[in-house]
């Protein structure tokens, strides 16, 4: 790599790593570190490639979904991810703060499969359509779908606290990756 294409690949790290490091650490289940390291992976497989690469952002997450789909596709599972529970806080009314809603969506999303996690991911955080999905995953689109609909069920019933919202709740709520309306269709 020349020294005019280190700097542009400089350059798209600096721009756009932090968008990037959103989506990794919601495919690994909100584990920041495994975030991290399917990031840094997928930038060095794009370091490699990178004079060829016409769309660099779209390549760099594909590379993300691929990484995380051969990651669930292993024969040995992980190790299992311990988190920290919440401190009480002194009640807020209802208890629906966009504090609270984005750590019970965080451990709901945590505890669905990989391959579930992932199609809720690409279909409600990056706005694919089911397409695309099915060919980021290599899969049909009825899998896909059925997918989505049994990722949805799981997660309405990982975290029942958030069925009382409807739509016009998070029109109003600030678009962050930790919290889509996607756990709130009915």
């Amino acid at each position: 790599m020349d020294v005019q294409e280190q700097e542009r690949f400089r350059e798209f790290v600096e721009t756009r790593s932090s968008a990037l490091l959103k989506t990794a650490v919601l495919l690994s289940g909100g584990d920041r570190h495994a975030g991290e390291d399917l990031l840094q992976n997928a930038l060095v497989k794009a370091a490699g490639r990178w004079q060829r690469i016409d769309e660099p952002e779209a390549y760099v997450r594909r590379i993300l979904y691929r990484q995380q789909v051969s990651r669930w596709r292993l024969k040995w599972p992980r190790r299992e991810q311990s988190f920290a529970e919440p401190p009480e806080r002194a009640g807020s009314g209802d208890g629906t703060s966009a504090a609270e809603l984005r750590v019970v969506m965080r451990g709901a999303l945590a505890k669905l499969t990989a391959r579930q996690r992932t199609v809720l991911v690409l279909r409600y955080f990056e706005d694919l359509p089911e397409a695309e999905v099915a060919a980021v995953l290599g899969c049909s689109v009825g899998t896909v779908r059925s997918t989505t609909h049994r990722s949805l069920a799981r997660l309405r019933g990982l975290a029942p606290e958030l069925a009382h919202l409807d739509r016009h709740d998070t029109a109003e709520r600030p678009a962050s990756p930790d919290f889509s309306p996607m756990e709130v269709r009915p």
